[in-house]
């Protein structure tokens, strides 16, 4: 299960009312620093604009590729670990709005985590150390550190002890 915060809302869906639930100021900012993280080559410039104006906590050489997406809204609820990296395109959210709610959850990623392309990571994650997301999944529920998930809906595809065994090989 997902650890996220509910919040109901009355009449109009959950994104109507958007800026009763976050200031326009802070979505403007942060997606103007969103959009010059996602196209900046320099992965330390990055970081440290995700650390300084996002209040991201991302560790030491993570490594966020081309075109990724963090959360417009809720950003400093965002962790990412050392040594990790986030593969091209892919989408973390800490937040959505739905019909008659919205959510806000912490993601948490460990240490030495490998996101593949084009992924989707919900609020409410967690993402244990040593663990590998295959390219195009969308990350619903927490994986175990060291397993090898993929799909959608995801599915654990080796865990950890199996990835172990197979390194053996």
């Amino acid at each position: 299960m997902r650890k996220t915060n509910r919040y109901s809302v009355d009449h109009t869906n959950s994104l109507w009312q958007i800026y009763n639930t976050v200031p326009f100021w802070k979505v403007m900012k942060n997606f103007v620093v969103i959009q010059m993280g996602r196209y900046t080559p320099f992965l330390s410039v990055k970081n440290w604009l995700y650390r300084t104006f996002l209040r991201m906590e991302v560790g030491k050489k993570t490594a966020f590729a081309l075109m990724v997406m963090p959360d417009t809204m809720f950003p400093e609820k965002i962790t990412v670990g050392s040594n990790s990296i986030v593969g091209y395109n892919t989408t973390i959210l800490a937040h959505e709005y739905l019909i008659k709610e919205y959510r806000i959850g912490q993601v948490m990623i460990g240490n030495d985590v490998m996101i593949g392309a084009n992924s989707t990571i919900l609020p409410g994650i967690t993402i244990g150390d040593g663990a590998i997301i295959s390219s195009a999944t969308l990350v619903n529920r927490d994986v175990p550190p060291g397993a090898l998930v993929g799909g959608n809906p995801m599915q654990v595809i080796y865990t950890k002890e199996e990835m172990e065994k197979r390194r053996k090989e």
